[in-house]
């Protein structure tokens, strides 16, 4: 499937069923955001796979009982270890480089069959301290991953602003 076709037919999947995701699978998914570019290739992320019910349900609880981490097969944690960074611009790295390997990932989901949701409604500091993230790092946010739950066939998509509502040539 050509990567644009994965993109148009890509979906947040809110709820997933109950099927495990296979470890090459999660390892291919974890791999392309390793394999993502970063500012001044830096790589200043850590990910954190979490498959355990018990470790599963006090994220839960930290998520304020959010369906997409209740019903995920798997929930990968995206860290920075570097949030002082700033790019020559004045923006933060950590911002720019872990958007990038999320959706990297993201991206292999869904070449997987594997649905994905990013999620940043969360207690951060609960996260932290279940996962055990050093105090100098950040969960940046978590993506859930599972076989999603609804037929995408059907899915009713928002709709996307065109390209000319959102593409300018040479100026604004």
């Amino acid at each position: 499937m050509a990567i644009l076709d994965l993109i148009k037919n890509r979906v947040s999947s809110k709820s997933f069923i109950d099927k495990e995701i296979d470890e090459i699978i999660l390892n291919n998914i974890l791999e392309a955001g390793r394999l993502a570019p970063s500012a001044k290739n830096r790589q200043p992320w850590r990910f954190i796979s979490i498959s355990d019910p018990g470790v599963k349900k006090i994220l839960l609880d930290a998520c304020f009982g959010a369906e997409t981490i209740k019903t995920a097969d798997k929930i990968i944690a995206v860290c920075t270890t570097n949030i002082n960074y700033n790019m020559p611009n004045g923006q933060p790295a950590h911002v720019f480089d872990l958007s990038v390997a999320t959706a990297f990932m993201m991206m292999q989901a869904e070449h997987e069959g594997v649905g994905s949701c990013i999620v940043t409604t969360y207690n951060e500091e609960l996260i932290r301290e279940l996962l055990t993230v050093p105090f100098s790092m950040r969960v940046f946010s978590l993506l859930a991953l599972g076989y999603t739950a609804v037929d995408k066939s059907n899915e009713i998509f928002k709709e996307r602003k065109s390209l000319k509502d959102v593409h300018n040539k040479e100026h604004w």
